[in-house]
């Protein structure tokens, strides 16, 4: 059994999920798939419309998953107008962890903490190096895979099985077993992690019945519940 995750390193509903993220890794392996949700034309620059668009976001996201956002974000990552949100150099990195030392989601978990606990621009090429340095990648390796990982290819591979799997933005949630898919509703899960674990567990040997949907919904400039 494996799950699929389909998701976008600066999608906000992404962070929620991240526990159960971490929590499903303790169980059986998670397959990670980058979207490009803010990648090419739909990279945006920090504006004060974004700020105010994202932090309503940001507030519903903390209430429903309980996931922390920290000041160093609200007040200084959405307040700096010469920051970009672009996904495309924080997908490069992740790709970069798991080519050099399988360990993309755990370059995930910690670009995610870097944006919206610590107000990070993890859009910029050094600060992706020092992340990848304080979870112990060899840092030479990682610069160089950086550059030359096929990020495009990646993209489009994971928006076809977008695609292909019914599932309406990010995250999406697929599990898989004995070729057969199961499209997992995530918004039943949001700040339960105890309860995702169970249930997750009681799945091995058994395709789960009554899939619903994707839950949370990511769009090019927007993610949704």
């Amino acid at each position: 059994m494996k799950l699929h995750y389909i998701y976008d390193p600066l999608c906000g509903w992404c962070y929620a999920a991240a526990p159960l993220i971490a929590a499903a890794r303790e169980i059986l392996p998670v397959e990670a798939h980058a979207g490009g949700m803010m990648s090419d034309e739909n990279r945006q620059p920090v504006t004060p419309q974004l700020r105010q668009y994202v932090m309503g976001h940001d507030r519903r996201i903390a209430a429903i998953s309980g996931q922390p956002f920290g000041d160093a974000y609200f007040d200084g990552l959405l307040t700096d107008e010469t920051a970009w949100f672009d996904s495309t150099p924080p997908i490069a990195a992740i790709l970069a962890a798991e080519q050099v030392a399988g360990r993309g989601l755990d370059m995930l978990a910690r670009l995610q903490r870097a944006h919206y606990v610590e107000g990070q621009r993890i859009a910029d090429l050094p600060v992706l190096s020092v992340l990848a340095q304080e979870i112990g990648l060899d840092v030479p390796a990682f610069d160089a895979a950086q550059a030359t990982v096929d990020v495009s290819g990646h993209l489009a591979a994971s928006r076809q099985l977008l695609a292909r799997s019914g599932g309406r933005g990010f995250p999406t949630l697929l599990l898989e077993q004995d070729d057969q898919w199961s499209l997992i509703d995530l918004g039943d899960w949001l700040g339960q992690v105890a309860a995702w674990r169970t249930w997750l567990q009681s799945q091995q040997g058994a395709m789960p019945a009554g899939a619903k949907g994707s839950g949370p919904v990511c769009g090019p400039d927007h993610c949704e519940i």
